[in-house]
């Protein structure tokens, strides 16, 4: 700063302040004896307003203060914990995670009333105002009776044929429950009747009581293609060419992808991949920001 202006300013802070802070001669500045009583104050003001101006950009770009996110209630225990463990373990000490259990379509509710800030998301559904991470996809299996799956590697969907279907409540993602009805329809497996579901232990009581079938993805109720857990008396089965899917991606506003974020979809993706077997989706163009029509399994 030039010397008139630099003058200029502490005379309007003398004035300010009601004290004289410097003896000023053509030949030197010095402090007066109430500028030195006011000097390590002053320094201690400036300390905090650049506390304050760093706590204030860290904020800004998500690296401190509440993250609101929330997750699908189809996730594994296994998943959330190492989504837990990898957000903690990316630099996010300064950051409050808020997390909740919440369907897709509770989701889109709370970031259309600024309630929201991030979350794990199923396509398809309506993306209007959100950017995505990259869409990872899940194959379903099915689980049936053991005495069902007797011999069996995989199954065909047409092959369930007069058993009823045990699905998620259709409110929780609208758009993705009838694609999975679609598609088992074009695979020749049209079920009698859809029961709805969502616990793993309840989903298992109806599959064994009522002789049903559930989809599921192989992590979600703890049951492998080796069947490890026969007293259960339900087991797991890829289904044949792999018809059906769940595809996630992590979810936020437009405009608000700072290190927080960042630091969940991260988070998200490696805990999909290394607990859940997700893979990235290959879709025939780009997803993003696109009506939910054009989303597909």
């Amino acid at each position: 700063m030039a010397q008139p202006p630099l003058s200029q300013r502490i005379q309007r802070l003398e004035r300010h302040l009601g004290v004289r802070l410097f003896e000023r001669t053509s030949r030197q500045v010095a402090l007066t004896e109430p500028g030195a009583l006011l000097l390590a104050e002053a320094r201690e003001v400036l300390a905090r307003s650049e506390a304050f101006m760093a706590t204030a950009r860290r904020i800004r770009d998500g690296e401190t203060g509440l993250l609101r996110a929330a997750l699908p209630p189809d996730l594994s225990g296994e998943t959330v914990a190492a989504l837990l463990a990898g957000f903690t373990g990316a630099g996010t000490s300064g950051l409050e995670l808020e997390l909740h259990e919440l369907s897709t379509a509770q989701q889109l509710e709370r970031f259309a009333a600024h309630e929201l800030d991030v979350g794990l998301i199923h396509h398809p559904c309506d993306v209007s105002g959100l950017e995505l991470g990259p869409v990872l996809r899940r194959e379903l299996g099915v689980l049936l009776p053991r005495q069902a799956a007797a011999g069996l590697d995989e199954v065909p969907l047409a092959s369930l044929t007069g058993r009823d279907l045990i699905l998620f409540p259709r409110a929780g993602a609208p758009a993705v429950y009838d694609d999975l009805l679609t598609t088992c329809a074009r695979n020749g497996y049209t079920p009698p009747a859809v029961r709805h579901a969502q616990g793993a232990s309840f989903v298992r009581g109806l599959v064994l009581s009522t002789e049903a079938v559930a989809l599921s993805p192989r992590d979600t109720h703890g049951l492998a293609q080796e069947d490890a857990a026969p007293e259960r008396g339900v087991v797991w089965r890829p289904l044949t060419g792999a018809p059906l899917a769940l595809r996630h991606s992590v979810a936020w506003p437009a405009g608000r992808g700072d290190a927080a974020v960042s630091a969940f979809a991260e988070a998200a993706a490696h805990a999909l991949r290394s607990t859940a077997g997700a893979a990235p989706d290959l879709p025939s163009r780009p997803l993003h920001l696109r009506p939910a029509s054009e989303y597909w399994l």
